[in-house]
């Protein structure tokens, strides 16, 4: 406990899933966190939570796919931030084939995924830079690794966001701020209530947005890994193993 003690964070799509685990984690780790989500409803629900567990939470409205709205978001928080985890993604456009996809729905994944991560990223990066050990974590996909048949504008997108990363590591590490990727397989849907099969990884298991994926979230956060960059991080039960190079 207590590894990002007098640490400020800020987590898009922080309402549920992934999200909410990294949240409710890092606040009982020692950080004040800032949750961030399009519903009044979810934010207040993950805020409440938080404070009732004696942790520190704000909620913040916010569509990712809205410029003003993530300037508005990032100057609504505590007045200094040391991480940011870009999570949120709009799931309602992923799937389409190659040869079915428009311009425009290609442009609502690039909206709020990588183009999102950026807007967060220049907003939050004077505050990581006079924090002097800045760290943000983004979410990839092992989808667009592996180029997963009919989610063609997801799958773009989220190989847009893995090179905006390694980008951002070279560049701003003369800033000592980290930026990582996190490719993740998770259970986010309540696949047993709806008898999905498990995924075909080594594991052969979907993966635990508390019990999985926020540890590695919160490794990435912390000072155990302040000499790695620009990486990946597949906490998705050995389904690519070495192919997210």
């Amino acid at each position: 406990m207590g590894r990002l003690n007098g640490k400020v964070a800020v987590i898009t799509g922080a309402s549920r899933g992934i999200g909410r685990a990294t949240a409710k984690l890092f606040a009982a780790e020692g950080a004040k966190v800032a949750i961030l989500s399009r519903t009044s409803d979810g934010v207040e629900r993950v805020v409440a939570d938080i404070v009732e567990a004696r942790g520190t939470a704000l909620g913040v409205v916010c569509d990712v796919g809205e410029a003003d709205q993530i300037t508005a978001a990032v100057v609504a928080t505590y007045g200094r931030i040391d991480i940011l985890v870009n999570n949120a993604f709009d799931g309602s456009a992923v799937s389409s084939s190659v040869i079915d996809l428009s311009v425009e729905q290609l442009q609502r994944n690039f909206d709020t995924g990588p183009i999102a991560y950026l807007r967060f990223m220049q907003a939050c990066y004077p505050h990581l830079r006079e924090g002097g050990e800045g760290r943000i974590i983004n979410f990839g996909s092992m989808a667009g690794t592996v180029g997963l048949a009919g989610y063609g504008p997801y799958n773009m997108a989220k190989e847009a966001v893995r090179a905006l990363t390694r980008t951002a590591a070279r560049e701003w590490g003369a800033d000592n701020i980290t930026v990582n990727n996190v490719l993740p397989i998770a259970d986010t849907w309540g696949a047993a209530e709806k008898d999905i099969p498990p995924p075909t990884n080594a594991l052969a298991r979907f993966g635990s947005p508390e019990d999985d994926i926020a540890p590695v979230v919160l490794f990435l956060a912390s000072r155990d890994s302040q000499f790695i960059t620009g990486y990946n991080l597949t906490p998705d039960g050995g389904a690519i193993i070495d192919s997210a190079r």
